[in-house]
């Protein structure tokens, strides 16, 4: 599990059980001034409505001044806008994290390629997050 295939999505492993690795990201994220504007506990609202999943949570990050530019140039970068990154457990006690490629975004919506470094920030400090 890496790298980007070409769904435009990057995955890696979390040293760390799904909570932990949640709390580690968005204490990473914001100690670099990214805001969280949502934590979205899937695994969670399953169980309050009787199912059950393996755990599964996400958090929608971003910042203004990175994310706006883009959205001002092609306002339909709004639908992958901000930022999201899902962490679950795969059943076989791996816990995973995903996000979508910088890259991918700037060219599902044709925006200038120097227009990456806006998103790209975030990604090294999901992975430092994790790496335990």
């Amino acid at each position: 599990m890496s790298s980007q295939p070409d769904n435009g999505i990057i995955q890696f492993r979390s040293a760390f059980d799904v909570t932990t690795t949640i709390d580690k990201i968005r204490q990473a994220l914001e100690s670099h001034g990214i805001t969280v504007f949502a934590h979205i506990d899937f695994s969670g609202d399953a169980a309050r409505a009787g199912l059950t999943m393996q755990g599964e949570q996400m958090l929608i990050f971003g910042n203004p001044k990175a994310g706006t530019p883009l959205m001002q140039q092609v306002p339909l970068a709004g639908l992958d806008l901000p930022l999201k990154v899902l962490v679950w457990s795969d059943g076989q006690g791996a816990t995973c994290v995903a996000c979508n490629a910088p890259e991918y975004i700037i060219a599902r919506h044709g925006l200038p390629e120097a227009m990456t470094a806006n998103l790209a920030g975030p990604l090294p400090l999901l992975k430092q997050a994790v790496a335990g």
